[in-house]
């Protein structure tokens, strides 16, 4: 009776976890539709007036495929405008960046579309593809292999997928838990018991990667070089030392910023200023 008891107040307890961890995925989920249907349309038809989103995917798509990519990616463009975003979204713009010969925008929404699909082989090979075409060849410092390896696991799946592995892995821990509790059978109890102590442990490194997903699509720290050239300062001024020169397409780190200038890291770890307006953030 009492296992039961506290069975059924580690269940009440639980609950406000399980609808939080409910509307966070649906929160999530949201954010990656591409065409929601109640979207406000800012671009408007002469004749018919407001232009509906799945209008303007439907045109852009047309333009790409008739070879149109200049019209494909201003379309595109337009939709991003509305505060619509997703990985298919971002990869065909950059397709179209990467066809009208502007390099380092299409490696900008390349990087853009893997935050949201981290595991999209098509993704990366395209990013690879439009890095080759980029003037800079920075040798990056290696990592240790531990870290690189998980940091690949981890980019297999989404954050959203990852969530969703998550919540599984806390409710098989929850069912082996109960089952260690409430069987009579000593064989029962130790396979519930060594495998909630399993599942739990699944469930801490899927919730883990989870996170560090979520956090690396949130970050602001990176950023592509959108200038032809320009070259990094020593300071935040123009008439400061000219350290080495950057050209388009080139990922940085940013680690500071001050007033239209941003201290900038490369993949080998020089560092130096660089003005705001010769970079974007992804």
């Amino acid at each position: 009776m009492k296992r039961l008891l506290f069975v059924m107040i580690l269940l009440g307890s639980l609950a406000p976890a399980f609808a939080q961890s409910d509307s966070t995925q649906r929160a999530e989920a949201a954010a990656e539709v591409l065409l929601p249907a109640d979207t406000a349309a800012a671009a408007t038809d002469p004749v018919s007036g407001p232009v509906p989103a799945e209008a303007l995917w439907d045109r852009a798509n047309t333009a790409y495929i008739n070879g149109d990519y200049h019209a494909a990616m201003e379309l595109y463009e337009e939709l991003v405008a509305r505060g619509l975003g997703s990985a298919k979204l971002y990869y065909n713009l950059g397709n179209a960046y990467f066809k009208d010969g502007l390099t380092g925008r299409a490696i900008l929404y390349y990087h853009k579309a893997l935050r949201l699909a981290p595991g999209n082989d098509d993704i990366r090979y395209n990013l690879s593809v439009a890095e080759a075409r980029a003037k800079d060849r920075i040798e990056a410092i290696p990592d240790f292999f531990l870290t690189e390896w998980i940091r690949a696991v981890r980019r297999t799946m989404s954050c959203t997928a990852w969530s969703v592995l998550s919540l599984a892995a806390l409710v098989l821990t929850l069912g082996l838990f109960l089952i260690y509790l409430l069987a009579q059978r000593l064989s029962l109890r130790k396979g519930g018991f060594y495998g909630t102590i399993l599942a739990g442990v699944l469930f801490v490194l899927t919730t883990c990667f989870a996170a560090g997903e979520r956090r690396e699509m949130l970050d602001d720290s990176h950023a592509v070089v959108m200038a032809a050239s320009t070259a990094v300062k020593s300071s935040p001024d123009k008439s400061s030392t000219d350290l080495f020169v950057l050209h388009e397409g080139t990922l940085v780190s940013i680690t500071n910023r001050l007033e239209g200038w941003c201290e900038i890291t490369i993949a080998d770890g020089k560092k130096g200023w660089l003005e705001a307006k010769t970079i974007e953030t992804i």
